[in-house]
């Protein structure tokens, strides 16, 4: 008998439970356009209903911050577009936070233990509990387990300014990368949670293939999500992937220095960069309703020829002020010479309208021509010219990245 009262009290709580979130988000949908709709001074202060008063706060707070997703793949320069929301102070930026999930369900072997479609599900249900600032969500993929919601164990935690900055971390004045794993660590996840609540986010992954499979995220109006989708010419991504994977692409580094095909390349590794830069631009071309106002092609040569121009613009897609902080970190950090920076293949010091097409000097004529053939419908979408011989290739006093506007969805 006890225990058939215990089941009727808790189906008893688990109704009211449902009927008031059931109410709570119809007051949310009715507040949405009435609250909107106000002057910001006056926006919900008029209310005078606490509870529905609070609500109306919550649905305008949720429509003033800034969801921003740079989506790309590994070597396209990705880190770079990042510091452009890094270096403003108003911005919450992480660094492929999508890591700790692939590293939870991969084996030593790079073998992954679950199916990629739920794996998927699982990136996705991170972004969307880390755009809620919900840090604690990253507990259940960061190894070891974080003990009082404290790690020591984030990825390259030093990318992200907040991160290194008070009241994240308490050490004061500006921290280089490499000094923030250890000056600010443990990094304390309510903190960062508390920390996001007051900026806007801008979140880089290079873990999800196509911009379809954020179709869930895109259409949840709560997020009110902008993609910026970077794309690089695939000969220049392969080249910098050759140089930075050296034990997945060692077959490509033999090709590159003896000039002759070995007979165990993985010729997939190339197309696969291509068919997903296809599939998804495809559909950032077709202008389906669901990317409306919400998709933004950037090819990397536009950004790395002109990247003040080109920031501003991104910017003002996102519906954010501009910073001369950022054009501060600009002018500092692309107009290096090669010569006088230290080699980091993941550095973002660079000059670099030097290093647009500078892969050209550095991958062979045989593999160019391999990638011309497998990717010729990509380079094509994306206006990168081929090349038919050696000289034209070494040549770079004529550009090969075609002048082409690709017009945000608005």
């Amino acid at each position: 008998m006890m225990e058939c009262s215990w089941k009727v009290l808790v189906l008893i709580v688990c109704t009211s439970l449902g009927i008031q979130y059931t109410a709570i988000m119809s007051i949310r949908m009715t507040l949405k356009p009435s609250c909107t709709s106000m002057t910001v001074e006056n926006r919900c202060g008029q209310i005078k209903d606490n509870v529905t008063r609070a609500l109306c706060e919550d649905v305008n707070s949720q429509q003033a911050r800034k969801h921003i997703l740079i989506f790309a793949t590994a070597r396209s320069g990705s880190s770079f577009l990042g510091q452009l929301f890094n270096q403003n102070t108003d911005i919450f930026y992480l660094f492929e936070p999508l890591y700790h999930v692939q590293d939870m369900f991969t084996t030593s072997n790079d073998q992954l233990t679950i199916d990629r479609r739920s794996l998927l599900g699982a990136y996705r249900d991170l972004l969307h509990n880390l755009y809620d600032c919900d840090f604690y969500s990253l507990e259940n993929y960061i190894k070891p387990v974080p003990k009082d919601h404290l790690t020591s164990s984030f990825f390259r935690s030093g990318s992200s300014n907040t991160l290194c900055s008070p009241p994240v971390c308490n050490q004061t004045g500006r921290i280089e990368e490499s000094q923030c794993t250890k000056k600010c660590k443990p990094l304390n996840l309510t903190l960062a949670s508390l920390a996001c609540r007051y900026k806007h986010l801008a979140i880089k992954i290079i873990r999800i293939s196509e911009i379809n499979h954020l179709r869930t995220l895109v259409e949840d109006p709560r997020l009110n999500l902008r993609i910026i989708h970077l794309v690089r010419d695939p000969r220049a991504v392969l080249t910098s992937r050759i140089n930075t994977f050296v034990d997945q692409y060692r077959p490509f580094k033999i090709w590159n220095s003896i000039g002759k095909k070995p007979h165990n390349v993985n010729l997939e590794l190339i197309s696969n960069i291509c068919i997903d830069y296809s599939n998804s631009v495809e559909i950032g071309f077709s202008r389906p309703t669901w990317l409306k106002g919400k998709y933004m092609l950037v090819r990397y040569e536009d950004i790395a020829m002109d990247p003040v121009k080109k920031a501003t613009e991104i910017y003002s897609f996102v519906g954010l002020e501009w910073k001369e902080r950022v054009s501060r970190w600009i002018e500092e950090n692309t107009k290096k010479a090669a010569s006088s920076t230290k080699f980091n293949k993941f550095t973002t010091i660079r000059n670099s309208s030097e290093t647009a097409e500078s892969w050209r000097l550095h991958l062979h004529f045989n593999i160019v021509q391999a990638v011309q053939e497998i990717c010729n419908i990509t380079l094509s979408q994306l206006g990168y010219q081929v090349v038919d011989s050696i000289q034209q290739l070494k040549n770079l006093s004529q550009s090969l990245v075609e002048p082409r506007l690709f017009l945000p969805f608005v």
